[in-house]
């Protein structure tokens, strides 16, 4: 029996020691992982600086990265304190991190010209995330290096001035239901951002999905609820699935990810197919821009320039496909909706804070109209200087993308260094910042037309639609509609900012682009201009 319970007891202290042993054993290995963990960690966030590059303070970064996670801030709040940031290093560009990621800022302006003009080879890609089985993203922002080119290349005809005055009737259309909502709510307050999302809506419905949506007085209709949908109510599991997607979209690409929903796929993919189809069995032509992607798509170049086709592509070459067509109509409403509703927007806020600006755009527009025997015409709106400059001076102040995001697709050496920006690191031009920054535009919280009476836009300090060949393909349109929208409110009522409205303003902390954060209530009264009429 002693024997038994020896044996027992010997078991015992076995067991306990082995038990020992296996924790002493994990704990050594969980010490282990912890400390390669940190050295791994460790020499991720020294990526710039053994590139002899300057960053910011640790901290700076885990703040920085928290905020746009939890949506404490806006983007444009975060991409601007990085660029106060560098600015107090007093550097001409240094480095960041987003995740695991390291992003090369350049801050000199000359650097950035050269990277974005001269030396636009190296930063051909936006890098942004793509996926050939979510044919929604497969469009010509998204598009990377050769297909990019082409795609650009056989669109770039329907943006031309000619094109912008051939569908300048159907932007015309959609003021009358604006003037009705308008007209409803006189002497009560207006939320404009509301009217102008709207405003727009109804004319990229018209224009790239060739129907009318009517959502001026039908708010709840589909485009428009499909539109809310698009750039409302984002998550922080939506915000850290599209950062992760910016960031790391090897990731992405591994699993075969998409981002944009099934059910916002069928609608648009549903109701392109269903519009083409139905304009070539019925032989049915509209002036828009759906039309214009349907000549491509059949023909390899539009019907009236037959100067499209080169000897360096056919005709048969330059065609697109229906994808194709579906995926530019979708880039049309996804870009051009919440952007120059935003412009309008904020100007209308400008306008209504400065009367006397306010009066001088309200004059020159009148003056104009007189002289077209008051009828707004492609030509009428071009003849208006002022009201160009307004515009201008609004997309400094609030540009719609607060940074213009690159990846460098081949080794760059920075000029007058010695620092080789390698293959695939991702670059973020700092367009708010700059257009922000007193050395370039003195007092720059101060809304100044005047800045622009020189015509001095084109100067890389100024960047609302990018800079170099790779500028937003779409910019006179955005800038068609804007106006022609701007012109059909101011020249039928005066404005002031409405108690309601929240000041001062802050940016959407859950859209990309510069929206403002909850409503802009605006108060209008009917001006005396009866002898102009569209």
């Amino acid at each position: 029996m002693e024997c038994i319970l020896d044996a027992l007891n010997s078991l015992a202290t076995l067991n306990f020691l082995t038990k020992r042993t296996m924790i002493e054993k994990f704990g050594m290995l969980a010490l282990m992982t912890i400390l390669l963990v940190g050295i791994w960690l460790k020499y991720k966030f020294t990526y710039w600086q053994r590139r002899g590059l300057k960053v910011p303070p640790f901290s700076f970064y885990w703040k920085h990265m928290k905020a746009g996670l939890m949506l404490e801030n806006a983007f444009a709040d975060r991409d601007f304190n990085i660029y106060q940031e560098m600015k107090k290093m007093g550097v001409k560009h240094g480095g960041i991190y987003f995740v695991l990621t390291p992003f090369y800022v350049p801050m000199d302006l000359e650097l950035i010209k050269k990277m974005l003009q001269n030396d636009f080879n190296h930063f051909v890609d936006r890098g942004m995330y793509m996926n050939e089985n979510d044919p929604l993203s497969t469009h010509l922002f998204n598009l990377p290096g050769n297909k990019w080119k082409l795609l650009r290349k056989k669109l770039s005809p329907t943006f031309t001035p000619g094109k912008m005055k051939m569908m300048f009737e159907r932007l015309i259309e959609c003021t009358g239901g604006m003037q009705k909502v308008m007209d409803k709510q006189i002497g009560n307050p207006v939320e404009i951002k509301e009217i102008l999302s709207r405003f727009t809506t109804d004319i990229i419905v018209s224009c790239a999905f060739g129907l009318n949506c009517n959502s001026l007085e039908n708010p709840d209709n589909e485009f428009r609820t499909r539109g809310r949908t698009l750039f409302l109510g984002k998550s922080f599991l939506f915000n850290l699935k599209w950062g992760l997607s910016f960031a790391i979209p090897s990731i992405y690409k591994f699993f075969n990810t998409k981002i944009i929903s099934e059910k916002v796929t069928e609608f648009f993919s549903g109701v392109v197919k269903d519009t083409v189809t139905y304009r070539e069995k019925n032989n049915i032509s509209r002036n828009d821009f759906l039309q214009l992607l349907i000549e491509l798509k059949n023909r390899g170049q539009l019907l009236d320039d037959e100067k499209l086709v080169t000897e360096e592509i056919s005709k048969e070459e330059n065609k697109i496909t229906l994808d194709e067509i579906i995926a530019q109509a979708f880039l049309f409403f996804d870009a051009g909706l919440e952007t120059s509703a935003t412009t309008g927007t904020y100007c209308l806020y400008e306008l209504s804070l400065h009367e006397d600006m306010q009066n001088k755009v309200r004059k020159e527009i009148n003056s104009v109209l007189q002289r077209y025997d008051g009828s707004l015409t492609y030509e009428a709106l071009g003849e208006m200087v002022y009201l160009d400059q307004v515009v201008t001076e609004t997309l400094r102040k609030y540009p719609p993308l607060p940074s213009l995001p690159r990846i460098c697709t081949k080794d760059y050496k920075v000029p007058g260094t010695d620092l080789i920006i390698k293959k695939g690191i991702r670059v973020v031009i700092p367009v708010f910042g700059i257009h922000r920054d007193p050395d370039y535009y003195p007092d720059p919280e101060k809304f100044d037309p005047e800045r622009f009476s020189e015509g001095n836009k084109n100067d890389v300090t100024y960047m609302p639609f990018g800079y170099g060949p790779r500028y937003c393909i779409g910019m006179r349109f955005g800038l068609l509609q804007t106006k022609v929208g701007l012109v059909a409110l101011l020249k039928n009522y005066e404005f002031k900012v409405h108690p309601k409205t929240k000041e001062p303003l802050e940016f959407d902390p859950r859209i990309v682009n510069m929206s403002v954060k909850g409503e802009l209530w605006l108060e209008h009264k009917k001006c005396n201009n009866s002898d102009i009429v569209f």
